[in-house]
């Protein structure tokens, strides 16, 4: 009976000789790419994950600041704060502050991405762009010592327009529904520039052929947009939804500035509670359990946005 001699990996072409294989790299080659992901990736670390970390040690400790040593209590940090009314209504005003700022950002953010994409001068494209980078580029505090000029009662440009069309003063920090009022209008004006950068960024991804493509076809603007460009500005519309949901869920400066949770507690949002439990109840565990909830909330609601927006265009 005749036999395969024939070894498995080798050719019968080169003599039944194994492949040379190539020489491994030097360390210097392969230890390269790490030299320049290596400071993004330990700032990313030291930034971002360790307080992350530590933030949650501290969720399952006992530790009033500056008495004794934290002592382990488990999950009973968690149960004060999911019990705590004080906590449960600074949660539901975030997710109001949310629920009326997130649709006028989209709306009036996607507003100025078309008119920036219709604009063909590049020059007062870029211009536009730069003036829509101002109000993100000022610091949250600064924002909420200028509103609380703009506001102000007796001296404010806001009431001065208003007088102009024969509407009174309105004392925008002195009442609970007007105090918030204000912040929600701050929260817009301060972020809606960075949704519309970042779906004017979205158009840029539309092919210009196929857009001509429908053109040929109808007239009719709307067709058009949500046929051709809706689809390939989802991407764009989802991190505008993740990232705004983060920024108004940790907003603490500008609202801080403005009004400090008062008039008593209508503007007293997750954050600024946050912060009066850990630096004036002194209550370091509880606040980070607080924090590591606020956290999981911001997750779920990005895997929701995710899930029900995102679709990739290929």
């Amino acid at each position: 009976m005749a036999t395969n001699t024939s070894t498995a990996g080798t050719n019968p072409g080169d003599g039944g000789k194994p492949p040379v294989k190539d020489p491994p790299a030097p360390l210097s080659e392969r230890l390269q790419p790490w030299f320049f992901v290596g400071p993004s990736l330990i700032l990313l670390l030291c930034v971002g994950l360790y307080p992350v970390l530590y933030t949650a040690y501290f969720s399952v400790h006992s530790w009033t600041m500056g008495f004794g040593a934290p002592t382990f209590n488990g999950i009973d940090n968690f149960v004060a704060a999911l019990t705590s009314s004080d906590f449960g209504w600074s949660v539901l005003r975030t997710l109001i502050l949310l629920v009326i700022t997130l649709p006028i950002e989209l709306a009036l953010g996607m507003a100025i991405a078309l008119a920036l994409d219709s604009q063909h001068n590049r020059v007062l494209k870029r211009l536009l762009q730069i003036c829509l980078v101002i109000p993100i580029a000022i610091t949250p505090a600064v924002i909420g010592l200028l509103a609380q000029l703009m506001f102000n009662t007796q001296f404010g440009i806001i009431n001065y327009l208003l007088g102009g069309i024969g509407i009174g003063p309105v004392d925008w920090l002195g009442g609970s529904v007007s105090a918030f009022a204000t912040v929600v209008i701050t929260q817009i004006w301060e972020w809606t520039p960075f949704v519309a950068l970042v779906l004017s960024a979205s158009l840029s991804t539309v092919p210009t052929d196929i857009e001509e493509a429908v053109m040929l076809e109808t007239a009719r603007w709307w067709p058009r947009f949500k046929g051709v460009v809706l689809p390939y500005m989802w991407p764009g519309i989802t991190a505008a939804l993740v990232f705004q949901t983060a920024f108004t869920i940790k907003a603490f400066g500008m609202i801080y500035s403005i009004e400090k949770g008062g008039p008593g507690t209508s503007t007293m949002f997750a954050m600024l509670h946050i912060e009066r439990v850990a630096f004036r109840g002194f209550n370091i565990g509880l606040a980070s359990a607080e924090s590591i909830l606020m956290l999981i909330m911001s997750i779920v609601l990005a895997q929701i946005y995710i899930k029900a927006f995102y679709s990739d265009m290929e």
